[in-house]
């Protein structure tokens, strides 16, 4: 996969300062204040740093954690997960592969079939409605 690669002037110029602090500096985002937190649209959640489609609205549910979640990515090359020991917490991170945007952290409490919680930041995603073709 191509890289996409900004300089910081770049990535500021692109994104708005939510936006930026949370895919450029892993910020988070309050708890249910995200757009798409509630959003039970038929479609595509691509990253809001680079447009790589990265999570399917057949993969999302209701965690009731306050943050979009997934049961799993679009393409387990599309995200890609680090250890996060910040806050004192020991996390898995979920990045951008393309643009290593910071998307949110997945927990290993989610339903079947992966038992995966991929809990996301609205402000790291955008969403695309499905089309009928698609």
């Amino acid at each position: 996969m191509d890289h996409l690669t900004l300089s910081e002037a770049e990535w500021r110029k692109k994104l708005s300062a939510e936006q930026y602090h949370v895919l450029r500096e892993a910020g988070t985002e309050r708890a249910f204040s995200g757009r798409y937190n509630n959003n039970k649209a038929d479609g595509i959640y691509p990253c809001g740093g680079c447009a790589l489609p990265l999570f399917d609205s057949a993969d999302k549910y209701d965690s009731g954690s306050g943050w979009p979640s997934f049961t799993q990515p679009i393409a387990a090359d599309h995200v890609i997960e680090h250890s996060d020991t910040s806050h004192g917490m020991r996390r898995t991170e979920a990045r951008c592969a393309r643009c290593d945007g910071h998307l949110g952290h997945v927990f290993p409490d989610g339903p079947p079939p992966t038992g995966l919680r991929y809990c996301m930041n609205s402000l790291s995603l955008d969403f695309r409605p499905r089309s009928d073709g698609e």
